[in-house]
């Protein structure tokens, strides 16, 4: 490469990488500064790390400038917002909160996004759907920048056996920004020695997507990617105690709600026994009794779900037994790309509180222990301190194991009774919407359950937010819309974690406790 005339400035390209933990950021960056120093040029890399994986993604500044014969370049240390030719992010939302700091502009910036998700803190936060509007992050980028291209990078590295920052760098390579050849970008990868042949591939696939300008992906709204609807009920059960049950569902219970029936039935069932799922059953019929028909049977159907969830909330006995199955470890291989043969294991952080340990103990052991103030204070004094276990070596696994054999015991525990007393008092107050002429009212109570999930202080903030609700149906009961009126309560205590919505919509009601 012959060097650049004086007359005029070298060339120079700015490119900010945004990345969250384990996307390879690092790695990708590496690539674009060896692609460049191969060829003559100057490149500096720094970064700038997020607080944590998702509440900060880091952030990579590279500069690259062509041969500059007697001269050194003064670089800058950070990307400035509207100097930046280039903003590569591994995923959507960092594309949009680049277009936040300033990162793209319209008359400089080429983007390439991948289009996939990883949900945020905040996003998982919100007792509702916390998900943000994908399709309209892809629109504000697309508007922001000089060109976009997007697409489902992750998807397409995984399709081909590699990561994500091998697309990311075949996108670049395609979109024909930077003056080198795709022969250099393959060659980068070859020098690297580590994975070529997926990379290659994956870099082609993504070189070849940019190349010719492949239209945007379309998203789903947040709402439609929240929804899944239910399997068929099946023909067959695994049991002949689980067919009786299959039986009695075609046999007792409306059409329309059999699948979601079938959903609940293998819920409770995994969660505690057989037994469990014909308590269950018992627990919907009188409810689908009274389901006349209207509004597609909407009676049956939400009782069907809500209270499968209702009698499988979660606990440490579930924790456990969830995170030594089988499918969970072949489910962290494949994110991880371990092969079946490789040394795979993982790390389980666990801070039990008193209360979850009391939970677990006979409901009379436990109001012993609370009786005696100094001992439970011991006892606490023990807990309160944060456990790593390794789910994969044998004492960990038995620990787990141990916790989750507790099941068989777990119908006369504290906690049970406590769940079991509260399950009960809800389904009284929609049997009494019933009673009282409001089906509607009943139905909106069933999804009210909808607040109610998780563990340790989400269950609790969720359990508050729920009797709320129901303090406040008892108000609204007999009154014009009431059914309409407790849905918009509902909705309003699912939009924030920290209640405040739910406080406004019971003031502007008049239903503040």
């Amino acid at each position: 490469m012959t060097p650049q005339s004086d007359k005029r400035p070298p060339r120079q390209f700015n490119i900010a990488v945004l990345a969250l933990g384990g996307q390879g950021g690092g790695v990708l960056v590496d690539w674009i500064v060896n692609l460049a120093e191969h060829a003559g040029w100057t490149a500096q890399s720094t970064s700038v790390a997020g607080v944590a994986q998702r509440t900060g993604a880091t952030v990579y500044y590279i500069e690259l400038v062509e041969p500059t014969p007697g001269r050194t370049p003064v670089l800058a240390q950070m990307a400035v917002p509207g100097q930046v030719d280039v903003l590569l992010a591994a995923e959507l939302m960092e594309a949009g909160r680049a277009v936040e700091r300033g990162f793209v502009t319209p008359e400089r910036t080429l983007v390439v996004a991948s289009s996939h998700r990883t949900y945020a803190v905040q996003e998982k936060m919100v007792p509702g759907n916390g998900v943000a509007d994908s399709a309209a992050v892809l629109a504000l980028v697309q508007r922001s920048a000089r060109r976009l291209v997007a697409a489902d990078l992750q998807a397409l590295a995984v399709q081909h056996g590699s990561v994500i920052s091998a697309s990311l760098f075949g996108a670049l390579a395609g979109a024909g920004v930077l003056p080198f050849a795709q022969a250099d970008f393959e060659a980068v990868v070859q020098r690297s020695g580590v994975g070529v042949q997926p990379s290659l591939a994956a870099l082609r696939a993504a070189a070849e997507l940019a190349a010719r300008d492949a239209a945007l992906p379309t998203l789903p709204a947040p709402a439609a990617a929240m929804q899944q609807p239910a399997r068929p009920l099946p023909e067959r059960a695994a049991a002949p105690a689980l067919q009786n049950l299959l039986d009695r569902i075609r046999r007792d219970f409306p059409r329309p709600a059999w699948d979601w029936l079938g959903e609940g039935l293998a819920r409770v069932t995994d969660w505690q026994d057989t037994a469990y799922g014909a308590e269950y059953l018992d627990r919907v019929a009188p409810l689908a009794a009274a389901d006349t028909g209207a509004d597609g049977h909407a009676l049956s159907i939400e009782a069907a779900r809500w209270v499968a969830v209702a009698m499988s909330y979660d606990d440490v006995i579930r924790v456990a037994a969830l995170k030594t199955r089988a499918e969970r470890s072949a489910r962290l291989r494949a994110e991880v790309g371990a092969s079946a043969d490789a040394v795979f294991g993982s790390e389980e952080y666990f801070h039990p509180r008193l209360e979850e340990a009391l939970g677990t103990l006979p409901r009379a052991l436990a109001d012993w222990l609370d009786a005696r103030p100094a001992l439970r204070q011991a006892v606490a004094d023990r807990l309160d301190r944060g456990r790593r276990i390794q789910s994969h070596s044998l004492r960990g696994h038995l620990m787990l194991r141990g916790v989750a054999g507790l099941r068989r015991w777990r119908r006369g525990s504290r906690r049970h009774a406590q769940e079991m007393a509260h399950l009960q008092a809800w389904l009284q107050q929609v049997q009494q919407a019933l009673a009282g002429g409001d089906p509607a009212l009943a139905v909106e109570l069933l999804r009210c359950r909808r607040l109610v999930k998780g563990y340790s202080d989400t269950h609790a903030r969720g359990s508050s937010r729920f009797d709320q609700l129901m303090g406040a149906a008892r108000r609204l009961s007999g009154r014009p819309q009431a059914a309409a009126r407790l849905a918009q309560l509902r909705e309003a205590a699912l939009r924030d974690a920290e209640g405040q919505a739910l406080r406004q919509a019971l003031q502007a009601m008049d239903l503040a406790a």
